[in-house]
């Protein structure tokens, strides 16, 4: 068996990447979540956010103010009275920022399709993960995130963020 070894320059070792593929790990791996918690979704989402699942791992952090913001999760039903706000929210995030609407109620509106329920949170903002079920369970909340980071690694961090289309 040949043995080879690696001289480095100066005996460190060398990292050949791109700024954009760096820039996007850091980002993917950093999420800060407004965590937008409207009805028994968010009981799901608060408990991703506990030991067992431990999202700190990943790098997420739920925070309280849409200025440290990158993510926002509607989890829940949202409500027309609450509409103007979510937008108010979402207008407040820097940029780039991504939305995840978790659970049957966020996505379409769920059993409720009444005058006052929103039939869809991508009727406020643009979102760019769909988690389903009711209440969905935090393994897919998890599996989301990930999907996120995915999509996030995949971007260019050079260019402007293309302007999301609502329906």
């Amino acid at each position: 068996m040949a043995e080879h070894q690696v001289n480095y320059a100066n005996g460190l070792p060398v990292i050949l990447t791109s700024v954009d593929k760096l820039v996007q790990w850091g980002r993917s791996n950093s999420l800060w979540a407004l965590s937008y918690g409207l009805a028994c979704c968010a009981i799901e989402m608060m408990a991703a956010g506990g030991a067992r699942y431990d999202f700190d791992r990943f790098g997420t952090i739920f925070r309280a103010s849409p200025r440290h913001s990158e993510v926002m999760i509607i989890a829940g039903t949202l409500c027309k009275k609450h509409a103007e706000f979510t937008r108010r929210l979402y207008d407040q995030m820097p940029d780039p920022k991504w939305v995840i609407s978790m659970g049957s109620c966020a996505n379409t509106g769920g059993m409720f399709n009444t005058y006052s329920v929103v039939q869809g949170v991508d009727r406020i903002i643009p979102v760019d993960i769909y988690v389903p079920g009711c209440a969905p369970r935090p393994e897919s909340f998890q599996f989301a995130l990930m999907i996120l980071q995915k999509k996030i690694r995949k971007e260019k961090a050079s260019r402007k963020q293309a302007i999301k289309r609502l329906i």
